[in-house]
């Protein structure tokens, strides 16, 4: 096979003539720059102060509204509307304009979305899914910004090979810019503006409306601040002014953070709410690195319990002893849970960058709504004139349609039936043109009452269309009632809370405050909990908790139903104490352990409290009697009527022990301290029996005997109360109720009694006592008893501590009705020493 020859080179012999030009490098470099400055920030980067819209934003918002996507119809693929705005308006990346499509899908980006995504549009922390997974179509409030561009309200421009135009802005029917904000990057200069609560920006533009020239001052009242799609706490309102002002600013955003309970033992920070921008992930990771690095103590654990269900919810466990406000500070300076915002309302005013304040872009935008509005106006009066003018016409005709259809037949062609009946009917060629394509089957929905009635309403609607032109108050009504529309349909309460400056709480503030008058802000809160006094308190209803201070107790303060004070120990914040159970075991507490109880007006908040099961490992059916110190001697009293005082000689190395040895179904029922021979022991029996003695007849044993015959019971007969009197104190008291064993508690009468202590005489140890109350008719038992310092107070059905009336009488006499020592208000629950 021949090889194929290659055909030899033509040489072009024809002179040229060489021909450089000298160019001024600087003079090149300077204009090539400036027109790619200039093209990026005009077609870029910069949004329009009019629509709030970068050209990319625009051009997917108007591509989607001509592919007809809109809210009451189906979700497309993402990746068809990239490709149709890609193909047709944007000559850019795919990515570029996928990423500004998920920017205004999302949620925490813009307080009110422009499109309604379905998929995995990303999160703070994670980017979106792939265009061709996710799919997307336009939001309501979308809708609103495209609306009526077939009405010739606003211009057109060509596409980039001018095969197609696109509007050079969007009608917007609101505010975009300060609702949602903007964030771009150009040549020499950037934007960033914060998003804004739909509300209050359109009753500041309509504020503007009605008064032109309004200031800042007057349009703050209605927009005092940012309201970001995340929530959060501003602090600081004197930048959000300046950039209000002049354009410029930064104010400081915080997430929002409550101090809770989280379990018995354990308190936390729970963080529902982040600054703008700032994930979750982001302040975990942030946290953990300060931690690591000994900036932040305190910390014991971060949980992540966010989900769609419930929203944002970060849980910060803290150790114990720890001061949770002054941990939460440290977290606002060591990570993002503080963050700072710079505005820079950098926007394109008539194709250049210009830096505006509110005054300003609610004045740009008032002004491009109204040119909106009047233009709109110009199209419909133009149409209603043009329908109109196509009814006179056919009015007349109608009138003699047999005549007018003979003209046509009888016309040679369509020029001459036109001339006839121009000039027979006085037509204009308009109105003739559209009597001949009229179709026959046509004239059977016409009939000269319906084309005159339509004709009155084009009448009609042409005077109110040129009334609007023909007033400037008028068409800036229309403009401002299409607003207050538009608040109505999508506004949403603010999210965001402004605070003037620093917001700190009372316990806060008690905490930051010295005694020299000095703001609370001038010295920082004190990281670990100071070992300072307080009581440790035991409640009838098993709830228990903490004071933090050493003031005097008081048993006015707020409280669950039928809720007193059983138990109280002074002791210290970083101190010690023991809890007795009814199963003779006593259990090792750390104070600083227990929950705080915030005072409530001074006095200790017994709701605040935590139940003794969830704080404490407590066997089946056992329950808490009293708290203790590790360092006194204590006097024991059981159902059984044994005694026993018992040495504070304990394991250091446990957590708990035996106090005492009980027997078979013998439980405790009263412990309190009884260091002195001289305290008087006092029981009180379901029967009524009270027995005193000194406790210098019971030696203290050693934590595992068993005690010793305290009183001696009759048949069926146990002990209700179990206590120590000072034979010093004189304002001692006996109280008991009586009421039947058969009857729930509230249900039957029952009487009242309260005795001076001093009335009693001393007994010898394990013997019957002597009577404390007469039984009347119907009374057979004590459901309470209590002997301490008085006066004794009962607590009612609402929570409220009553005094009871001191009944002196003989001290086995009968009682009071129980209605009139107490009110009315039924059998108390419990009883309790105020001191």
């Amino acid at each position: 096979m021949a090889r194929r020859q290659a055909p030899a080179p033509v040489v072009d012999t024809t002179p040229y003539t060489e021909n450089i030009v000298d160019i001024d490098v600087t003079s090149e470099m300077e204009g090539s720059f400036l027109e790619y400055a200039y093209s990026v920030i005009y077609s870029r980067a910069l949004p329009d102060a009019r629509d709030g819209l970068k050209p990319v934003q625009r051009r997917i918002l108007y591509m989607m509204s001509d592919m007809g996507l809109r809210p009451d119809r189906g979700h497309v693929k993402s990746a068809r509307v990239v490709g149709e705005v890609m193909g047709k308006l944007h000559p850019h990346g795919d990515a570029a304009i996928y990423d500004a499509m998920v920017r205004m899908a999302q949620d925490f980006s813009l307080r009110l979305p422009l499109i309604d995504g379905h998929g995995n549009f990303g999160s703070l922390d994670d980017g979106p899914a792939a265009p061709r997974y996710t799919e997307a179509r336009l939001a309501p409030a979308a809708l609103t910004l495209t609306s009526h561009l077939d009405e010739d309200v606003v211009d057109f421009v060509p596409n980039y090979d001018n095969q197609l135009t696109q509007p050079d802005v969007l009608p917007a029917a609101f505010p975009n810019l300060l609702v949602n904000g903007a964030t771009g990057i150009a040549v020499g200069m950037a934007t960033n503006m914060a998003p804004h609560n739909l509300v209050e920006v359109i009753a500041a533009a309509r504020h503007l409306i009605a008064n032109p020239e309004a200031g800042l001052d007057d349009l703050m009242r209605f927009v005092p601040g940012p309201d970001l799609p995340s929530g959060g706490r501003i602090v600081g309102l004197d930048g959000i002014r300046d950039a209000y002002a002049t354009g410029r600013g930064s104010f400081k955003t915080r997430a929002k953070v409550e101090v809770e309970q989280l379990s018995a033992r354990r308190t936390g920070l729970v963080v529902t709410e982040l600054p703008y921008m700032v994930g979750p992930e982001k302040v975990i990771e942030k946290i953990k690195d300060a931690v690591n690095a000994k900036k932040l103590t305190g910390i014991s654990d971060i949980v992540d319990l966010t989900d769609r269900k419930n929203g944002l919810r970060l849980v910060i466990e803290l150790k114990n002893g720890f001061n949770p406000n002054a941990v939460l500070q440290q977290l606002y300076r060591y990570t993002p849970m503080e963050d700072s915002f710079g505005i820079n309302n950098v926007t394109l005013v008539d194709g250049q960058p210009q830096t505006l304040g509110l005054v300003d872009l609610l004045t740009v935008y008032v002004n491009h709504r109204i040119d909106v509005v009047r233009r709109r106006t110009v199209f419909r009066l133009g149409k209603k004139k043009d329908r109109l003018h196509l009814v006179e016409g056919l009015l007349i005709a109608i009138v003699d349609i047999d005549e007018v259809i003979q003209i046509i037949r009888s016309s040679d062609e369509a020029a001459a039936a036109r001339e006839r009946l121009m000039s027979i009917y006085d037509l204009t060629e308009i109105q003739a043109n559209y009597i001949l394509e009229l179709r026959l089957r046509q004239l059977t929905k016409y009939s000269r009452i319906e084309l005159e009635k339509e004709q009155d309403e084009l009448r009609r609607e042409i005077a109110e269309l040129e009334a609007i032109l023909n007033s400037e108050d008028l068409l800036r009504s229309v403009v401002s009632d299409e607003l207050a529309a538009i608040a109505e349909e999508h506004g949403t309460p603010r999210r965001t809370i402004l605070l003037e400056s620093e917001a700190v709480s009372p316990t806060v503030a008690a905490e930051l405050a010295g005694t020299n008058g000095k703001k609370a802000k001038a010295a920082p809160l004190a990281l670990e909990i100071a070992d300072d006094p307080c009581w440790a308190i035991l409640t009838a209803s098993g709830q228990i908790g903490r004071t933090s201070n050493q003031e005097p107790l008081a048993e006015a303060g707020p409280r669950n139903k039928h809720d007193v004070f059983t138990s109280v120990v002074k002791t210290s914040a970083r101190g010690e104490i023991a809890a007795v159970t009814s199963q003779g075991r006593m259990l090792r507490l750390q104070v600083m352990d227990m929950p705080a109880l915030p005072p409530v007006a001074g006095l200790p908040n017994l709701a605040g409290g935590v139940p003794a099961k969830e704080f404490l490992t407590l066997l089946k059916g056992e329950t808490l009697v009293a708290f203790v110190s590790l360092d006194e001697v204590l006097a024991i009293g059981t159902a059984q009527g044994v005694v026993k005082r018992v040495q504070p000689d304990y394991p250091l190395n446990r957590e708990d022990w035996e106090v005492i040895t009980l027997k078979d179904k013998d439980v405790v029922v009263g412990v309190a301290p009884a260091a002195g021979d001289d305290s008087d022991l006092v029981f009180l029996t379901a029967q009524a029996q009270l027995l005193t003695f000194a406790a210098s007849a019971v030696r203290p044993q050693g934590r595992t005997a068993g005690g010793m015959a305290g009183i001696k019971l009759a048949a069926g007969d146990r002990v209700a109360f179990f206590g120590v009197v000072q034979p010093s104190d004189e304002a001692a008291v006996v109280v008991t109720i009586a009421g039947t064993n058969g009857a729930l508690p509230g249900t039957a009468p029952g009487t009242a009694k309260v005795t001076p202590f001093s009335e009693y005489p001393s007994k010898g140890r394990a013997t019957a006592g002597v009577r404390a109350h007469r039984f009347l008719k119907g009374e057979d038992t004590l459901l309470l008893a209590w002997a301490g310092h008085g006066p004794a107070k009962a607590s009612s059905a609402a929570g409220v501590a009553r005094s009871l009336p001191q009944e002196h009488g003989r001290r086995d006499g009968s009682g009071v009705p129980l209605s009139q020592a107490v009110d009315a208000i039924g059998p108390a629950m419990a009883w309790a020493d105020p001191a």
